[in-house]
């Protein structure tokens, strides 16, 4: 009988194999062509966008800008930023690192596509409320037939949002902090138990006051662990050049670690994909939220999310890595663990402390997201008004992401991603015209008014 260790393994495999792969990058590659770059060319609107000048709040929506863009970050700004870029150089070697940022290069210009429809396209759920997300926009703008893409994104979604990374990943660090070596075999228990207690207090009652606490901290807590990466840089600033030159050649190599150049490149793009999120889907739910009427504005300000968590953060956390060496050690660590010795070999004592205050916020802050963005595919699913039974199967998930195998954990989400990619990245596709006629009006009368400084 085949365990849940080979069939995670097997499921993902299966899933981030080639076409999935061709669909993102592809895809990606198509939405820039077709757009000729218009998302890259107007970075300087979209930060306009983020700093609040073009906020309308009579506009239809819940949020505002910024607060769509940190909802959507909190999601992403977690620890597949810091553990996920670990396990990719575990399985791909630097190389992996390589095309995790052409992920986010060509996830630029999906993030445009995908959020702008996730407003065009809004719809109401059973209980008469506005709500964005792909299955929203399949059901909006799709013929009948396509439906049945709105039903796998949300099951998939149900498990993708699950705070079974997060959990894993904090009870693992909490572990080496309190023991050491090897815990105990029922420390991952307790730890599991305490954290969905904190869960579950917040998730039932106090959600708008704790989540607009964490969503304030997180540009604290990115901040603190930039500077932490950068003081680890500035004192090895003689080898970053190589570490550079060794990321590109390895991802070009034929005999590159982790099954050569196809293998480094699925690696790299399956945990892009789990880092920034572009093509996924969750960031459509989150900037769907937003309160403006104007597709294009928002579509954006969502290119912003792949260059701070994939482009700055995980760089610098690969960086870091790479520094230490300790990556290559046979039977060694991996995930949070292999980037917590890596920061105590430069930071002594002090980094491993930093990274945890860090690691703990971040960590609660994207669960605090996958909560919302799970609901809404419950929601989606069996209707808004049973949307608190899914917080009883939440908390209950956070005990088992803390007391299985990581590469269980992370299996199970990667593969969930992959599928929630294929109607997401499918849907943008079939209507990447309406985007594109949207933002041609969108930019001309742009030009012609005060914004034209913007672009």
């Amino acid at each position: 009988m085949i365990d849940l260790h080979t069939f995670a393994e097997q499921f993902a495999n299966l899933v981030w194999g080639t076409p999935l792969v061709t669909l993102l990058l592809g895809g990606g590659l198509f939405f820039l062509v077709v757009s000729k770059a218009a998302p890259y060319r107007h970075m300087g609107h979209a930060l306009a966008v983020l700093m609040g000048r073009y906020d309308t709040p009579d506009a239809a929506g819940e949020i505002s800008h910024r607060q769509a863009l940190a909802a959507a970050l909190s999601n992403t700004m977690g620890l597949g930023n810091i553990a996920g870029v670990a396990l990719a150089i575990v399985a791909g070697g630097p190389g992996a690192v390589f095309w995790m940022w052409v992920s986010a290069i060509v996830g630029i210009a999906t993030k445009f596509f995908t959020c702008s429809l996730g407003v065009m396209y809004r719809g109401r759920d059973s209980l008469g409320a506005l709500q964005g997300g792909p299955m929203y926009v399949i059901r909006e703008a799709l013929p009948r037939p396509f439906y049945s893409l709105a039903v796998l994104f949300s099951l998939a979604g149900l498990i993708g949002t699950l705070p079974i990374f997060q959990a894993n990943q904090l009870t693992a660090l909490i572990q080496g902090a309190a023991f050491g070596g090897t815990a105990p075999d029922w420390a991952s228990l307790v730890i599991g138990t305490c954290l969905a207690a904190v869960v579950g207090v917040v998730i039932f009652g106090g959600l708008p006051r704790v989540a607009n606490v964490a969503v304030a901290l997180l540009p604290t807590m990115v901040g603190v662990y930039l500077l932490m990466t950068l003081w680890v840089v500035a004192n090895n600033l003689s080898a970053v050049p190589g570490i550079l030159l060794t990321i590109i050649r390895e991802a070009l190599s034929p005999s590159a670690v982790g099954g050569g150049f196809l293998g480094v490149m699925l690696i790299g793009i399956s945990r892009g994909a789990f880092s920034n999120e572009a093509g996924v889907g969750t960031e459509v739910m989150a900037h769907g939220a937003a309160r403006t009427n104007e597709p294009i504005r928002e579509g954006i300000l969502a290119t912003l999310g792949p260059v701070f968590d994939t482009l700055i953060v995980c760089t610098c956390t690969a960086i870091v890595i790479l520094l230490a060496g300790n990556w290559q050690e046979p039977g060694g660590l991996s995930g949070i663990n292999l980037t917590a010795a890596a920061f105590q070999s430069e930071m002594g004592p002090v980094g491993l402390v930093l990274l945890g205050f860090v690691a703990l916020i971040l960590s609660m802050t994207t669960m605090f997201a996958g909560w919302y963005f799970g609901a809404k595919c419950f929601g989606f699913l069996i209707g808004a008004q049973w949307q608190p039974l899914f917080r009883w199967f939440f908390v209950l998930a956070v005990i088992f992401g803390a007391t299985v195998s990581i590469d269980v954990v992370f299996n199970l989400i990667s593969a969930s991603y992959g599928l929630m990619a294929i109607p997401t990245m499918v849907s943008s596709i079939l209507l990447a015209p309406k985007v594109l006629a949207a933002s041609r009006d969108y930019f001309a009368a742009l030009s012609t008014n005060d914004g034209k400084a913007d672009c």
